[in-house]
C-alpha cells in the first residue's frame, strides 16, 4: 500500500466497523417505523453532514464511534454522550426555530429537533413493542457480526485456507520427540488416530496432554511409523487470556512454510462462519478473564492502539487488514452485549426488565441507569486511552 493509505487505515478501520454497527440500528428502527433525526459518525458536536428525508446524517466531533438518535424518553439522558445540547435541539414541538439548530436543518413542514412538529406517538420508541425494541438495539450487534462472517468468507475465497503443514523442521535433542526417534522432514499423519495436517492441529492436540502418551503416525517417505511419546510438562502462557497454565511440549520445530488451499465459495463461507465462532470465543475467555483477574485490565487497548495496529495492518497487506477489520467488528458486536447501561446489552436488559415488570420504570430510575452507563463508559475510555498513552511513551 503507498504511505497515504496506510496513514488512511485508522480512518476505514474505525469507520466500517462504527458505520456497519449504528446502519444496523438505523435499518431497524426505520423499519419499526420509529423516528429517527440523526445518523452520526462520532459523538459530540457536529463537524458537518448532509439533511436527507427527516434524518441528518453527520460526521461528529469525537471520532470513538457514533450514535443513532432516535425519538425515546431517555433523550435528555443521552445528550451528555450524543452531543452537546447547543446544537441539539429538542424533541418537544417548537414554533420557531432554536438558536442552536442550524437553519439548514431547518424544515418549517418537519418534526422535531429539525421542525415544528411534534413527534408522533407512534413513532417514539417507548410505544413499540418489547421484541420490536429488542430487535431495534440488537440490530447493531447482528451487523456487525454479519460483517465478520462477510470479511472472514471473503479472505477465505479471496486467498484460500492458510495453514502451516504438519511438517518436522528440527528436533530438540534430549526432548520426547528426538528420544522417540522423530526426524527432520516427517509428516505428522495423526495424533491419538485423529487425522491432522496443519501444524496448528498438532498443537491443539498435544498441548492439552500433561499426564500420559501421545500417539503419532509418521509419514518418512512411503513408510508410516507409529510412536507412543510422553510430553513433557512446561509452564506457558494461555495465547487468548495470556493466564499461565501447564501444557504439554515434545520438543519439534515447524518448517517456516505456508501453503493456501483453495476455496469453493460455500466452503469459504463455512470456514467464515467457523472464525467467526472461534474468534467470538476468544473475546468472551479474555471477558471471563478479566473478571475472575486472570487478564490485566492493563492489557485493553484504545483508539490510539488500534489506529497504531491498523497502521501496521495496512503496511503487510490487504489481507492483515482486512482481517483486523473482522476481529475488531466482531469485539464491537460482543463488547456491546456486556449490560452495561447506554450499551446495546444494558438497554435490552432494561426493555426485558420493563416486560417482567409488567409497566416502565419511572423516568428518575432510567436516568439513573442511564447515568451509572455513562460513567462505566467513560471509565473505560480513559482506562484505555491510559494504557494507550502508557504504551506509546514507554516503547
Amino acid at each position: 500500500m503507498s504511505s497515504l493509505s496506510v496513514y488512511i487505515a485508522p480512518l476505514l478501520v474505525f469507520g466500517l466497523v462504527v458505520f456497519v454497527h449504528e446502519l444496523g440500528h438505523f435499518v431497524a428502527a426505520k423499519l419499526c417505523g420509529v423516528y429517527a433525526p440523526v445518523f452520526s459518525l462520532g459523538w459530540g458536536r457536529r463537524i458537518f453532514g448532509v439533511k436527507r428525508g427527516e434524518t441528518d446524517y453527520r460526521i461528529s466531533l469525537i471520532p470513538l464511534g457514533g450514535f443513532v438518535r432516535m425519538a425515546s424518553r431517555d433523550d435528555d439522558a443521552l445528550a451528555g454522550i450524543e452531543g452537546a445540547e447547543a446544537d441539539r435541539g429538542s424533541l418537544d414541538a417548537t414554533p420557531v426555530r432554536p438558536d442552536g439548530v442550524p437553519a439548514s436543518l431547518w424544515d418549517p413542514q418537519g418534526m422535531a429537533p429539525f421542525g415544528p412538529k411534534p413527534v408522533p406517538a407512534n413513532r417514539w420508541v417507548e410505544n413499540k413493542s418489547a421484541l420490536a425494541r429488542v430487535f431495534i438495539l440488537s440490530a447493531g450487534v447482528i451487523m456487525n457480526i454479519l460483517l465478520t462472517i462477510s470479511v472472514s468468507s471473503g479472505l477465505y475465497y479471496t486467498y484460500g485456507n492458510r495453514y502451516v503443514p504438519a511438517v518436522i523442521d528440527s528436533v530438540v535433542p534430549g526432548a520426547p520427540a528426538a528420544l522417540a526417534g522423530l526426524r527432520s522432514g516427517d509428516r505428522i499423519v495423526s495424533i491419538n488416530g485423529e487425522a491432522v495436517r496443519a501444524w496448528d492441529e498438532v498443537i491443539a492436540r498435544v498441548s492439552p496432554v500433561t499426564s500420559g502418551t501421545v500417539t503419532f503416525v509418521i509419514a518418512r517417505g512411503s513408510e508410516r511409523v507409529q510412536t507412543a511419546i510422553t510430553p513433557q510438562v512446561a509452564e506457558a502462557q494461555d495465547p487468548v487470556t495470556g493466564a499461565p497454565r501447564k501444557v504439554g511440549r515434545v520438543g519439534m520445530m515447524v518448517l517456516d512454510s505456508v501453503v493456501r488451499e483453495p476455496v469453493s465459495l460455500g466452503s469459504a463461507v463455512a470456514r467464515g462462519g467457523e472464525a467467526t465462532w472461534g474468534m467470538a470465543r476468544n473475546v468472551v475467555a479474555v471477558l471471563g478473564g478479566l473478571v475472575k483477574g486472570e487478564v490485566s485490565a492493563k492489557n485493553l487497548g484504545g483508539p490510539i492502539q488500534i489506529a497504531r495496529t491498523s497502521v501496521q495492518a495496512a503496511r503487510n497487506g490487504a489481507e492483515t487488514l482486512w482481517s483486523l477489520i473482522a476481529f475488531l467488528s466482531l469485539n464491537i458486536a460482543i463488547l456491546n452485549l456486556v449490560p452495561i447501561p447506554v450499551l446495546d446489552g444494558g438497554q435490552i436488559l432494561m426493555v426485558l426488565a420493563e416486560r417482567i415488570k409488567g409497566g416502565t420504570f419511572s423516568m428518575r430510575t432510567r436516568e439513573a441507569f442511564a447515568r451509572v452507563g455513562v460513567l462505566a463508559v467513560l471509565a473505560l475510555i480513559l482506562l484505555v486511552t491510559f494504557n494507550d498513552l502508557r504504551s506509546v511513551f514507554t516503547q
